[in-house]
């Protein structure tokens, strides 16, 4: 069986294994093939929460159709890719790194087709593209790209630039993602602080419920704080003093 290609019927049995709260080291002895062929299927399909047999089959026969040599003077279309540059990566150990980060980003609570969007933006060295290229490169719907980014541009992770003289989107991550995404999540912890302290003073700074939120709203303020602190001193630069010791 290994090396064959998986027919509509494995897929469904995969669909079937997910649904029964099966692992995928479980769902791959069903199926006689490597945990590795399981994993890799489930996570270019969506994930384990968008995984659909039927629509991975039709994919998998797209891929197979595009994998073709094209005819004479055809050209391929070009497909953002992180070995593209030069740099003399190992191409296989660089997919395997993407697939890696996409099953850690599944398993802290990103969407599948959230976590595939994202871990491609943070392999590109661009880090810049299309939905188009994005598209291409995922073999996914447009629908499927711009409902992803749509979540990622919520958080603050991915930002929207227009292409000079072009009429299409382009969807960038760069070096200061991290700072804009935890601003974000402070901005949300500011916002449940000041909820929480609403809320004691509804219930009675004197009551037990209204304790626990006032020491939630305290708590939340605090990490917040701290947290705001250290990406200052992060960012500031370094003192002449400091750079002579």
């Amino acid at each position: 069986m290994p090396g064959i290609r998986l027919t509509q019927q494995d897929r469904r049995l995969i669909a079937a294994g997910m649904a029964d709260g099966l692992s995928y080291t479980e769902i791959a002895k069903r199926l006689k093939r490597p945990t590795s062929t399981v994993t890799r299927e489930v996570m270019r399909n969506g994930g384990p929460r968008e995984y659909r047999a039927d629509r991975a089959h039709h994919a998998a026969g797209r891929r197979a159709r595009r994998g073709r040599p094209p005819a004479a003077g055809a050209a391929r279309p070009s497909v953002p890719d992180a070995q593209d540059h030069g740099y003399g990566r190992d191409v296989q150990a660089v997919r395997d790194f993407e697939q890696q980060l996409v099953r850690f980003l599944v398993g802290i609570g990103l969407q599948g087709m959230v976590s595939r969007v994202l871990a491609c933006l943070c392999v590109t060295d661009s880090g810049s593209v299309t939905a188009a290229d994005l598209a291409r490169r995922l073999q996914v719907s447009p629908a499927s790209v711009s409902k992803a980014i749509g979540q990622l541009e919520q958080q603050e992770i991915v930002r929207r630039e227009r292409d000079a003289g072009r009429r299409h989107d382009r969807y960038v991550i760069d070096d200061d993602v991290m700072h804009r995404a935890i601003l974000g999540n402070l901005r949300r912890n500011a916002a449940l602080a000041q909820t929480a302290y609403e809320g004691a003073g509804i219930l009675g700074a004197d009551t037990p419920a209204g304790t626990r939120l006032r020491e939630m709203g305290l708590l939340l303020d605090h990490v917040s704080h701290s947290i705001i602190r250290s990406m200052q001193q992060w960012r500031a630069p370094a003192s002449p003093a400091a750079g002579r010791e």
